[in-house]
């Protein structure tokens, strides 16, 4: 018996890979001038990058996400979803660039776009910048942490301007693996009040595992109720740093085994490749799997399938081809 290749096998019967989470705008910026930066804790390298974004034109970014973009085209991929930066360091070079990855390779690979923002909602200058990028994304992106204290006011703008223009929406939650972190429950209740059940996804949730098993079922019940998705970055958190603090005996990947169980739908992606965040990730597809199945040592075969294809379809809004 070889798993991996009835793994690679099925996936393949189900139309190839989806990478449902990236940040493909950015891969391939990692050069011996900023190597070091990789060290950096994760909110100061959320500033680390306005220099290479300000020096960045249309067409460097476009560059970068064909190389991404191809790469995944070789691994069979049928669909990837991208966050693409929208502020006042990259201006609105980045969504340019994604409009023409679109128009040059749709026809190769679904894509879908959602605007990440890196400085927030709230701010004026920041909101203009995400009300400026609304009709080019299909996903409505958040990072409720950078607006840190009025979580609950970011939301609200997430999902009010989602609801009004018809889109999905994708947040970033719980991503300093901590008890300390609520996120993901913050954004299950938020999505219930807005009335955007199934039309929200919640990207890493890793803080959930360091939470005692009754807080973490409470919590799955809750994100059932707001039929909440789940996209999962094994790579992207395996390497978190780790801390003093006392908390469950857990490793820092999304917890994919109690989710599945917990009837909740979950997903995967890439997240950053060849960049600070990540040095050393080249974006393979089959990489992120094994380190998700063997970390949350999870071996349900159709499953593993679902996650890998299928589930990142219903995330990204679409539908599968007959």
């Amino acid at each position: 018996m070889d798993p991996k290749q009835i793994v690679l096998d099925k996936i393949k019967a189900k139309g190839g890979w989806v990478n449902t989470h990236a940040h493909l705008d950015r891969a391939y910026t990692l050069n011996a001038e900023n190597f070091n930066n990789s060290y950096a804790y994760l909110k100061e390298k959320w500033h680390l990058v306005d220099e290479m974004k300000a020096n960045s034109s249309v067409d460097d970014v476009y560059a970068r996400m064909v190389k991404a973009t191809e790469k995944l085209i070789e691994q069979g991929a049928q669909a990837m979803g991208t966050f693409v930066d929208v502020d006042d360091k990259i201006g609105d070079r980045a969504v340019r660039a994604a409009v023409k990855l679109k128009e040059n390779y749709g026809k190769d690979i679904e894509i879908r776009f959602a605007n990440q923002v890196l400085k927030g909602v709230l701010d004026p200058k920041a909101r203009y910048w995400f009300d400026l990028s609304l009709e080019h994304v299909d996903i409505i992106g958040g990072l409720p942490a950078k607006d840190f204290g009025r979580e609950e006011q970011h939301l609200d703008v997430l999902l009010s301007t989602a609801k009004e223009h018809g889109k999905l929406v994708h947040v970033h939650v719980d991503q300093f693996n901590t008890d300390e972190e609520k996120e993901t429950e913050l954004l299950a209740r938020k999505t219930i009040e807005h009335g955007m059940e199934g039309k929200v996804s919640a990207i890493h949730c890793i803080s959930l595992a360091a939470h005692p098993k009754k807080y973490r079922d409470e919590t799955y019940k809750l994100m059932k109720k707001a039929d909440l998705h789940v996209i999962s970055c094994p790579t992207a958190w395996i390497d978190h740093n780790r801390t003093e603090r006392l908390a469950v005996s857990h490793n820092s990947i999304t917890p994919v085994d109690e989710m599945v169980p917990a009837g909740l739908t979950v997903a995967f992606g890439t997240d950053n490749i060849c960049d600070i965040y990540k040095p050393f990730s080249d974006g393979d597809m089959w990489t992120e799997l094994r380190v998700m199945l063997e970390a949350c040592h999870y071996y349900d075969i159709d499953s593993l399938v679902d996650i890998a294809t299928t589930n990142g379809l219903k995330v990204l809004g679409i539908e599968p081809k007959k």
